[in-house]
């Protein structure tokens, strides 16, 4: 394809829940997100440009039935720390850190709906 894609970034991810209020907090006060609005359906936060939101959707019932369809993949400069972090906040891993073949690391967790999220240090970052 020699045409320009339009599509020139990810402005935002939407995680659709039926239970707004324990995964806003999952991400806001266990994973830390910066808080940047508050709805009574919905919640939005600001990470580096864009939006990562939870919001509460009538066509969503309970923990996910498919956990690996869409993995939000959160950026981090020390996956070790991060990874003791969020596991003494309560965070089950079901992947702990480790090393990609590209070089980079990565660690694999749920949030209360069973939605996969992963820890991800570029290969560029100190280990």
């Amino acid at each position: 394809m020699t045409e320009e894609s339009p599509i020139q970034s990810v402005a935002g991810v939407i995680v659709w829940t039926e239970r707004l209020e324990p995964m806003a907090a999952f991400y806001r006060d266990v994973l830390g997100l910066p808080l940047h609005s508050t709805h009574p359906d919905f919640v939005a936060f600001e990470l580096g440009g864009m939006r990562l939101s939870v919001g509460e959707h009538s066509m969503v019932h309970g923990h996910t039935s498919e956990p690996h369809r869409v993995m939000v993949n959160l950026g981090v400069v020390d996956i070790h720390r991060s990874y003791e972090t969020l596991r003494a906040h309560g965070v089950e891993f079901v992947r702990p850190p480790e090393r990609e073949q590209w070089g980079g690391w990565v660690a694999t967790f749920r949030d209360p709906d069973g939605n996969l999220l992963q820890l991800l240090q570029p290969a560029t970052a100190p280990p």
